[in-house]
């Protein structure tokens, strides 16, 4: 996301990508400490605090964990066309994440971790495009 694009976000846009990022999440069985490492560590307060919808400023790291949340969750909503197995693609091993699964590698806690995930799917994408 540009400096530009991120400076246009309203309060209301990261609410409704934090609710969307928080139901892929849930959708994806995923737990509250990963979750919490997916999105940067936040403090457990703040944690549960967007969780429930209290969304007030929110760091550029954040906003750009939700979308690589939401890009993931759109990316396997392509590719797979059941529910179920898209869902479920996250706790499946994966040798191109050294036998992690992509969940692991999501929650190792680093942005760029997100942005391998969200790569693979998108050049797995590609290929059927």
């Amino acid at each position: 996301m540009s400096v530009a694009a991120r400076a246009t976000l309203t309060t209301d846009q990261v609410a409704r990508a934090m609710a969307g990022a928080f139901r892929a999440l849930e959708l994806w069985g995923v737990g509250a400490k990963e979750a919490q490492a997916i999105l940067g560590f936040p403090p457990e307060r703040t944690f549960y605090a967007w969780k429930t919808g209290q969304v007030g400023a929110v760091p550029h790291d954040t906003t750009r964990r939700l979308s690589y949340v939401l890009g993931i969750w759109k990316s396997l909503q392509l590719v797979y066309s059941e529910a179920a197995l898209a869902d479920t693609w996250l706790k499946r091993a994966n040798l191109a994440f050294g036998g992690q699964t992509p969940l692991e590698r999501m929650a190792a806690g680093d942005v760029t971790d997100l942005a391998a995930v969200h790569a693979y799917l998108d050049a797995y994408r590609g290929a059927w495009s």
